[in-house]
């Protein structure tokens, strides 16, 4: 078969070049066309609920909502997993399926439970709703609006009622949340004081604002000839007229009015939230992504429409600050920068071919194989429904040595062939001699490609977070050295016809190969004949650097250099929103005096629809730095940690915007190392968790130690006395009614202008609101006209409680999380490990789970190495269909262990140069990836010597094995040394946007190919004198 295409491929070989032309002229086409993003999709399929329960306590939205929710999805088909936190008039549920769930298809199983819920969640609750599907990232832009002339309250209208109309038109947007400002409300606000002297309660203030506006169809009247529509208006759109409403009428029109009871104002709704943007009170508009939208085309769309406004801005006095967070910024760096290590990588392949094979021809056939590789795997990628990311572009630029090596490999054995050719007395037409130097070296990188693609099963297997990250990169490497081996075996040889017309150019070897060889040959001589010298010196060399591998420690994923720093900040629970605004911009003015920072933003709390479920204690900072170098946002972050000790009442996280998603993404928390606690006690799971924190506190590098959700938020408890209502001739409902109007406001009507939609509430007077003592005082009014105090019929007094109560498959949780500082995450944890087991004694009926990114990193690590022990499998298996022997299969797999070394030392020297790195899963796929290229090259050398006594019928003998291995010395070194100079670039950047994962992968490889040609030139041809065995059967040996 392989005969066959090689010989259509020199017969048809202009069909084959203008085919070669239209693909080179498509592929430039796909990849300018191409969906760009930082990161393939990583979140797994899953589905957010969101439930409000106005005025409900986490506790009673634990039980009156979570858990029926929870019941009635739990069990759905494909689901993995469900967590949950309950919060003050919040429920937030996360369905999380399984991998290759059509997410649509479980949004649609899960909204058919949820409607079988119908009316059985309680009164006052509002019904369930699936918040919108958005990409892995979330986020596209957080804009900031500020003004010197404008209130609050209209930057918010603004904001709700301009901006985000536009904003939400332009394609790929999947919603706006908006923080801070005041919505605006028009507030009928009861005084007590008012209200006795007119002898009336809460309750006749609620009936009177019911009715004092509305928009209602009065249909038409019709005759004989005409319809006439009915058009009723009577809404009363301003405080003043709403003022004006009676309370209870007279014939006489004057009776009391509203505004004689209460202020009727126009206020703003009671805030789950707020924000700042540089450090000053203003509005914040966070955009995401719909799942699957372009990124780049998005953000830009978002742009356009923002400079559209631009006019509107100026007019209406409001600042905006446009890029408060944009992670368009990084993936335009670090493709930009992926992008450079490919053309750099692929420049300095082709100085190195052209030195090397001292012919420019031979070069430029070579170079071909390039662009011709990765366009091709692009354009599968991209028909596949793949985006060009920095993870598919990093599998492309690691593959630049090995898309080449195929054809460096046909090429240079044409090209020594075509020299022994010219000196025969009788030379062999160029056809037939091209395609026997072909199919000499066919099988052999046919097999060793093969090999490769299997080297990477492991890691196209790889499942969760970890499969989303790297099966991409695995996936593009393969398409494009599966390209390559087109390419060689269609293009190469038929460009090698069309250039290598003239044989007689070619009758020379360069004198640098000659100078090279004759080197090489002179050293293996002196040493082919100790293999076993050899061989105890590679062992030693081995064994020494095993002791190395366990000081290296592990990471799950490196920090990523987006210029962009997230604070998750956290005070203690019950702490108010006045006073988080007060912290907050102490801190923000703290951090616009560090040096590379550009601008900061404070959302606290959440937005009226937001997904968050955080109270005014929590709030998360943004912080986007200035253009800066790598070391220099070390050092801001640094910088960023010392002003955080000024504000010692503040639990602090400082993360990367993608750390954060990332993490979440895994245990539904953003920090590296989770460690949760289950029971049904939840006084208990505190205890034991203040017992993990104390145990993690001696535990070196343990930093941001936090309990998830911490008992302690203060409350006012109010308990209905049944006897005492019983007594004053009242009921329950009608008390707690009347006390959730005065504190939480009663929505009783609602006003339209245009498209504005406004709520009138009514509640209590601000004073009264703001007075704790005021609540036992609330006067109640039964159905004789008796005044009763609230205090009189119930039980009002101080209490703690808790802010939050978390599930997590449908049992109580609670979680401690921490963020290593100074050491590798993986050592940590086991230290943590021990430590916890031998302090912390846990009850019957509660247990203790790691997770987290390390724990991720711990299950990635055995799934590689579960999966990499069937590969190798199938690798032997392929490996004895190549060689005819036992011995010689041995002899390729005696190379690893020394690919091992030079890895290994390699990240070893780059933990103790830059204190950074270890033995992530980034590394674990480079040592992946460095076994398939050097058992590749180990292929070649051992199948040239059986070549040379199997179809040559050459004795196998001291001076062939030099022999032999001085004609593929050039090959294996330009393999070695294209390879290495194409991912220089990569390992020069590791750390840079873009090369944080791929760097580490290139350090590997590079470290290993050194030590593995050393021996595959050196220590190779040694065993196989002495060990292999050619041109016989295998039952032979």
């Amino acid at each position: 078969m392989l005969q066959a295409i090689v010989h259509f491929s020199l017969r048809f070989r202009g069909i084959v070049i203008a085919s070669a032309c239209i693909l080179l002229g498509y592929g430039l086409h796909v990849a300018n066309n191409a969906k760009l993003d930082v990161f393939p999709e990583f979140v797994q399929p899953q589905v957010t609920v969101q439930t409000e329960a106005p005025g409900l306590s986490p506790e009673q939205v634990e039980s009156l909502v979570t858990l029926p929710i929870e019941n009635a999805i739990n069990g759905l088909g494909h689901m993995e997993s469900l967590r949950s936190e309950s919060i003050q008039g919040l429920s937030v549920i996360t369905a999380v399926f399984r991998e290759g769930t059509d997410v649509l298809v479980a949004r649609q199983m899960l909204a058919e439970k949820l409607a079988e819920l119908g009316g059985r969640l309680a009164l006052g609750v509002k019904p369930p709703r699936l918040t919108p599907l958005t990409s892995s990232t979330m986020d596209l832009l957080k804009i900031g609006l500020l003004s010197d002339t404008r209130s609050l309250k209209d930057l918010r209208s603004f904001a709700d009622w301009t901006l985000k109309p536009r904003l939400l038109a332009a394609p790929g947007v999947a919603k706006c949340s908006v923080f801070g400002g005041e919505v605006h409300q028009l507030q009928i606000q009861a005084r007590p004081e008012r209200l006795l002297a007119y002898d009336l309660a809460i309750a006749d203030v609620l009936r009177a604002a019911r009715l004092s506006t509305g928009v209602i169809g009065a249909g038409f009247v019709e005759n004989d000839n005409q319809r006439l529509l009915v058009q009723a208006e009577g809404q009363s759109l301003t405080a003043e007229a709403l003022g004006e409403i009676l309370v209870n009428g007279s014939t006489n029109g004057l009776g009391i009015r509203l505004k004689d009871v209460a202020r009727v104002v126009d206020g703003a709704e009671p805030k789950f939230g707020d924000a700042l943007v540089q450090g000053k009170p203003g509005v914040l508009l966070t955009m995401s992504s719909q799942y699957g939208a372009n990124t780049m085309e998005v953000t830009r769309a978002l742009e356009s429409a923002l400079a559209e406004m631009a006019p509107v801005f100026q007019s209406e006095g409001i600042t905006v600050l446009p890029r408060l967070h944009r992670p368009a910024t990084f993936i335009e760096t670090a493709l930009a920068n992926v992008r450079h290590s490919l053309w750099m990588g692929g420049v300095l392949v082709a100085v190195v071919l052209l030195l090397f094979l001292g012919n420019w021809r031979a070069a430029a056939i070579s170079i071909t194989a390039i662009p011709l590789s990765l366009l091709a795997a692009i354009i599968v990628l991209d028909r596949s429904g793949g985006t060009l990311n920095t993870i598919t572009l990093g599998g492309l630029a690691i593959a630049i040595g090995e898309v080449v090596d195929d054809a460096i490999i046909d090429v240079e054995n044409i090209c020594r062939r075509l020299r022994e050719n010219a000196k025969l007395v009788h030379p062999l037409p160029l056809f037939t001699v091209i395609l026997n130097a072909s199919l000499e070296v066919r099988t052999a990188v046919v097999y060793a490609t093969f090999v490769v693609a299997l080297v990477f099963l492991p890691v196209l297997t790889l499942t969760g977070i970890h499969g989303k990250f790297f099966a991409p990169l695995a996936l593009s490497y393969i398409l494009a050295i599966l390209a390559s081996l087109g390419v060689a075996l269609t293009l190469t040889p038929a460009l090698a016809s069309v250039m290598f017309r003239r044989q007689d150019r070619d009758a020379h070897e360069p004198r640098a190969q000659q100078w090279l060889k004759r080197a090489y040959s002179a050293i293996l001589a002196r040493i082919i004949d100790e293999p076993g010298l050899l061989a105890f010196a590679a062992l030693v060399v081995c064994a020494g650097t095993t002791l190395v591998i366990p000081k290296l420690g592990g990471q799950f994923l490196p920090d990523f250099r987006e210029r962009h720093f997230v604070l998750q900040a956290s005070a203690a629970p019950g702490t108010s929103l006045p006073e988080m605004m007060r912290q907050g911009a102490a801190l923000s003015r703290s951090l616009l005096e560090i040096e590379g920072i550009a601008t900061v933003e404070q959302q606290i709390g959440r937005a009226e629809l937001g997904e968050d479920p955080w109270g005014p204690h929590r709030s998360e900072f943004h912080v986007d730095l200035k253009p800066i170098s790598g070391k220099e946002e070390e050092d801001v972050q640094a910088n960023i940690r010392k002003a955080l000790q000024s504000f010692p009442g503040i639990q602090f996280e400082v993360l990367t915007f993608l750390g954060d998603r990332i993490g979440e993404t895994i245990a539904g928390e953003t920090s590296p190392v989770v460690i949760s606690l289950f029971g049904s006690d939840l006084d208990l799971l505190d205890q034991k968790a203040r017992e993990v924190v104390a145990t993690l506190k001696d535990v070196p590098g343990a930093a941001d130690l936090q309990i998830k959700s911490p008992p302690g938020a203060p409350r006012i408890a109010v308990k209905l006395r049944p006897e005492r209502l019983r007594q004053f001739g009242l009921r329950p409902l009608e008390v707690l009614e009347v006390l959730q109007t005065a504190y939480q406001g009663a929505i009783v009507a609602q006003t339209y202008e245009g498209a504005r939609v406004h709520d009138v509430a009514v509640l209590l007077d601000e004073a009264s609101r703001h007075d704790m003592e005021s609540v036992a005082g609330l006067m109640i009014r039964n159905a004789s006209g008796l005044r009763v105090a609230l205090g009189d019929v119930a039980s009002v007094f101080l209490t703690s409680g808790r802010h939050s109560v978390l599930h997590d498959g449908a049992r109580r949780r609670q979680t401690v999380t921490c963020n290593p500082a100074g050491r590798d995450v993986a050592s940590f944890v086991d230290e943590a490990r021990q430590r916890i087991a031998a302090k912390v004694v846990l009850p019957r009926g509660t247990y203790l789970a790691y997770g987290g990114a390390a724990e991720a990193a711990r299950r990635a690590q055995e799934q590689l190495a579960l999966h990499s022990g069937i590969a190798l499998v199938a690798i032997l298996m392929l490996l004895s269909v190549v060689f005819r022997n036992a011995r010689n299969l041995l002899l390729v797999l005696a190379n690893l262990p020394f690919a091992l070394v030079g890895g290994v030392l390699a990240v070893a020297a780059s933990q103790a140069i830059t204190g950074e790195g270890g033995m992530s899963i980034g590394a674990l796929v480079g040592f992946v990836t460095l076994f398939g290229i050097t058992t590749r090259n180990s292929i070649m050398l051992i199948s040239h010597f059986d070549h040379l006594v199997g179809v040559e019928g050459q004795e196998w003998n001291r001076s062939l094995a030099i022999r032999g291995a001085a004609e593929r010395l050039i090959p294996i070194t330009m393999t070695a040394l294209v390879t290495a100079l194409g991912l220089l670039p990569l390992a020069l950047g590791a750390g840079e946007a873009g090369r944080e994962i791929e760097g580490p992968m290139a350090i590997v490889i590079l470290g290993g190919l050194l030590t593995s040609t050393i021996l595959n030139l050196l220590v190779l041809p040694s065993l196989a004198l002495r060990h292999g065995r050619f041109g016989v059967d295998m039952r032979s040996a």
